[in-house]
């Protein structure tokens, strides 16, 4: 069996573009729908690794659904794909816009993700998910003082 890295990475962003578009529209079940039953998940919100798919639907309950995004860029993507073929790590970065009160632009913090796909029964799932912010500008005038 020939392992094809390409098609495997095509496949781990198709996955995520279709995600993050359901996001950007409120939706989080996207997201919850793409991961194992047994995920583990942290975010900029969490005070510990949530574990299981229960206890990240109601963070998200709480925190992120039914709130649209109204301009979303994703940068720098890239998948490691393990040798075996059955396990993708994908990390990027996003920068996600909110509407302010007047219909403004609000850009928020900048993102950085991390995720671990798993192939098992010929389908791909989240394994794990790290949200953090980059260059947020709190950590940075703390690091600098």
């Amino acid at each position: 069996m020939s392992l094809d890295k390409i098609k495997i990475t095509e496949t781990i962003l198709e996955i995520e573009n279709a995600i993050n578009a359901r996001w950007n529209n409120g939706d989080c079940t996207g997201f919850l729908e793409a991961y194992r039953e047994d995920v583990t998940y942290f975010d900029p919100l969490t005070d510990r690794c949530l574990i299981g798919r229960l206890a990240v639907k109601e963070h998200f309950d709480k925190y992120f659904t039914g709130k649209p995004v109204v301009r979303s860029e994703q940068f720098n993507p890239k998948v490691v794909v393990n040798d075996a073929g059955d396990i993708a790590i994908l990390t990027y970065n996003l920068q996600n816009s909110l509407a302010g009160e007047n219909g403004e632009l609000q850009p928020i913090p900048l993102w950085n993700c991390t995720q671990v796909y798993r192939l098992a029964d010929g389908e791909w799932n989240i394994a794990h998910n790290h949200w953090s912010f980059a260059r947020h500008p709190a950590v940075i005038g703390n690091a600098s003082a």
